[in-house]
């Protein structure tokens, strides 16, 4: 069964490793990254964003999904399904659908309204056993049509919500969403040390992980992430080898069009970086 990412997460800051979290978009990239933390023996959180669970047919399509695919492959690590960037209407609705995890992100409210939100969100969720990330700070870059210059988060602030009880908590340290422009300056790890010390222990989350050089992503690991997102980086994975497949033709020419096909090299290379990612940020061998 799907659990709760708290223990895994908490686990992770413990052991100075991060779990994986990786965003899903349908079927095919379920059963991909659950075949590669399989392979990997590694915990991980799937996560779904709002507008990649409209696609799929909406919450409750997503948490079936999830959970018949943990059952029906013979899952044997642990899985938590969690929102990723969820509204609070939206948060709400995943609790109720059988999320086991769901993040609420309040950033682009004025701090005290994001606070009243975030406490309604984590006390809800903690009835039901259900663990919450909340944010701090804008992400760069644009997750869902929601844009951010990706501001760096106030330690201050950051003090107060995980003083709400939130289980990790995501701030702003110059990642951003989407690939990394090449003038990037790289992560404020200033920032970050004053933010985990100004959290006293409350793992921190990494958002826009993919194409963060390993040693910066390593180097975060020590001051606190516990959880790193993945998304473009298995979106750029998928495109180039269903592209290559259709570009080289042979298989199509002829036979009509046979999706079981034309997806599987996006498939084989999606899971092939879910292991590659569950060694490099640590958590290969974890579950």
């Amino acid at each position: 069964m799907l659990v709760s990412a708290k223990e895994m997460v908490e686990k992770a800051h413990a052991g100075h490793y991060a779990i994986p979290a990786f965003n899903t978009n349908n079927l095919e990239w379920t059963k991909c990254i659950l075949a590669g933390v399989q392979e990997a023996q590694s915990p991980t959180i799937i996560q779904v964003s709002e507008g990649a669970a409209k696609y799929m047919g909406g919450f409750k399509v997503v948490a079936d999904l999830v959970k018949n695919l943990y059952e029906a492959m013979g899952i044997t690590v642990p899985v938590a399904l969690h929102l990723d960037h969820g509204t609070f209407e939206g948060a709400k609705k995943c609790i109720e659908v059988g999320f086991t995890s769901v993040m609420f992100d309040g950033s682009h409210f004025d701090f005290d309204e994001n606070v009243a939100k975030s406490k309604e969100i984590i006390a809800l969720a903690h009835s039901k056993g259900i663990s919450v990330e909340c944010e701090v700070g804008g992400i760069g870059g644009v997750e869902d049509g929601v844009a951010s210059a990706g501001e760096l988060a106030d330690p201050a602030e950051c003090k107060a919500v995980a003083e709400l009880g939130v289980d990790f908590l995501a701030a702003g340290i110059g990642n951003i969403h989407g690939p990394y422009p090449a003038d990037w300056k790289g992560l404020n790890f200033e920032r970050l040390d004053e933010i985990d010390k100004a959290v006293n222990g409350k793992p921190l989350v990494l958002h826009g992980g993919s194409g963060i050089p390993f040693e910066q992503v390593h180097k975060a690991v020590t001051l606190g992430v516990s959880k790193v997102n993945i998304n473009t980086e298995l979106q750029l994975e998928f495109a180039a080898a269903t592209r290559k497949y259709i570009e080289a033709g042979s298989d199509l020419k002829g036979k009509g069009y046979d999706p079981r096909k034309v997806l599987k090299p996006g498939c084989d290379a999606i899971t092939a970086k879910v292991v590659e990612l569950c060694k490099a940020f640590g958590s290969a061998g974890k579950a």
